[in-house]
């Protein structure tokens, strides 16, 4: 399964696969394999890149259209 958010918000923001990956601390072509989904992401991954990016779980996971992190109060 290919993550269309988690590419698409990457190049939004002019960020290589090579920096995140970096910032993940995983080689690139493990950062890759992450988009096009031939490696799970991993709970900690995906809030790493939910925190980075400011952006919720399921929009990186193409569950939904809408970006924005529900508030909890």
């Amino acid at each position: 399964m290919v993550f269309k958010n988690l590419r698409a918000i990457r190049e939004d923001r002019d960020i290589r696969q090579k920096d995140m990956a970096a910032y993940l601390n995983v080689s690139q072509n493990t950062y890759s394999q992450y988009e096009t989904g031939v490696i799970a992401l991993t709970a900690e991954v995906l809030i790493k890149l939910s925190n980075f990016y400011d952006v919720s779980i399921d929009y990186l996971l193409d569950q939904t259209d809408n970006p924005e992190r529900q508030k909890i109060s």
